[in-house]
């Protein structure tokens, strides 16, 4: 199957050596170096570098869909405390008011039908904007196929394929596929937390995620990254909203790497605020989430709202 590459995984701080082939054509979120670690990056926030359209598409009304991939996710397990079905809670709660919110209001002055270049969609008649509506988890399923100790790149395509297949194929959908506790792919919180990236089906091409159970990775990918432990999941579920979260925005503004907005040095919107001290709650439905700002060319800075 043929994966979109993508120019941005060759810049970020994490990358400067050797590439990792393990990585090919994905979007990755480095682990946390500290908050503000871009500051000593090429994709460090910067005034005079706003995202561009690269002329392809934005995801116009997004959708997502979950795959609990393992049957893990309904055999049970514990760790920290916590369950595999409070997690699945926390990821769908958090999934489930995204919709609408003022967080994820920050993506909709991005757009396609431009031309490659463009920074300012309201210079053109005919741009398509991406929308915020709420209700954006059409499904969750749990995929009862076996996850290998150490999964490929080419395990979870497959993966995010089954999943657009059960619900059926949305060019505006992102294909979520998490993985269980103790099951992730190489250089899992070591070099990266999570990626997003896209994958040929003869439906069209899909846009997927890919999130491995982010505990596993202690602070390296956000345990405790905002809030202490508490009985719904906080703290020790950080990560999970944080870098869940920058994964699905970017998938909204660049769904089929790297064809949608970015910088130049090939950084997504997400990627230019990673780990920020900006960073905090939001409150969705009854509980808050923690949260990363993303990129907002109307302010070229970080925004957590818009």
């Amino acid at each position: 199957m043929a994966l979109v590459a993508s120019t941005a995984s060759l810049v970020s701080a994490a990358r400067q050596a050797a590439p990792d082939s393990s990585r090919a054509g994905l979007e990755v979120m480095d682990i946390f170096r500290g908050r503000d670690f871009k500051a000593a990056n090429p994709h460090k926030p910067s005034r005079n570098n706003n995202l561009s359209s690269r002329g392809g598409p934005i995801q116009r009304t997004p959708v997502i869909y979950i795959s609990w991939w393992g049957p893990e996710w309904s055999s049970g397990f514990t760790t920290g405390g916590y369950t595999g079905a409070q997690a699945q809670t926390y990821v769908s709660d958090f999934f489930g008011n995204i919709g609408g919110s003022s967080w994820n209001n920050v993506v909709t002055h991005y757009c396609q039908n431009v031309p490659s270049g463009t920074q300012n969609c309201a210079s053109f008649s005919g741009a398509q904007y991406i929308t915020n509506p709420s209700g954006q988890l059409h499904g969750a399923w749990n995929d009862t196929t076996a996850v290998p100790t150490s999964p490929t790149q080419t395990d979870i395509a497959n993966a995010a394929k089954r999943l657009s297949a059960h619900f059926g194929y949305s060019a505006n959908a992102t294909y979520m596929v998490f993985t269980p506790h103790g099951k992730s792919m190489n250089g899992f919180a070591t070099q990266w937390c999570a990626w997003h990236s896209s994958t040929s089906s003869s439906s069209g091409t899909v846009a997927y995620a890919y999130i491995p159970y982010q505990p596993d990775a202690g602070a390296s990918c956000g345990v405790n990254f905002i809030n202490a432990n508490n009985s719904y999941g906080n703290g020790w579920f950080d990560g999970f909203s944080v870098v869940a979260g920058h994964e699905y925005s970017e998938a909204e503004t660049d769904p089929f790497p790297n064809s949608g907005w970015l910088d130049r040095q090939g950084a997504e919107n997400a990627d230019k605020c990673a780990w920020s001290s900006q960073s905090g709650n939001i409150h969705l439905g009854s509980h808050d989430y923690a949260v990363q700002p993303t990129w907002s060319n109307r302010t070229s800075g970080c925004a957590m709202s818009a």
